[in-house]
């Protein structure tokens, strides 16, 4: 049983950056696909970003392209999302996920954190 354990999230003005962190524990994480979802208010939760077990390979919904990176350190059992130019659009609820699966890390993983609120104002 993987536990998941985001911090990171807050309130920054448009344009600015924030650095999402998601520490595992319970579990071998390097046996671990990892990813970020989020949800706005109003709306279902939405895939962002994914990481393959080794970080060799990353992937991003077309929204958050060349703004936000994702990036892992199986030594501290993290993932991270680096968020820059952030948009209003960007304010959700953002949740750490993994799976042993890479394609399922992006669509139903198996394992959720309790997720971090951020905010974006214009």
């Amino acid at each position: 049983q993987v536990q998941l354990v985001e911090s990171g999230g807050g309130l920054v003005q448009a344009g600015g950056s924030l650095r999402l962190s998601c520490v595992a524990s319970g579990g071998t994480f390097s046996r671990y696909s990892t990813g970020w979802f989020r949800q706005a208010p109003g709306k279902e939760r939405e895939f962002v970003a994914a990481i393959t077990r080794a970080g060799s390979n990353a992937y991003y919904v077309d929204s958050v392209k060349g703004r936000f990176t994702i990036s892992r350190d199986n030594a501290k059992s993290a993932v991270y999302l680096q968020m820059n130019t952030l948009r209003p659009e960007d304010t959700a609820v953002y949740y750490c996920a993994a799976d042993s699966s890479l394609v399922k890390v992006q669509t139903t993983p198996g394992y959720w954190g309790q997720g971090t609120q951020v905010t974006v104002s214009s």
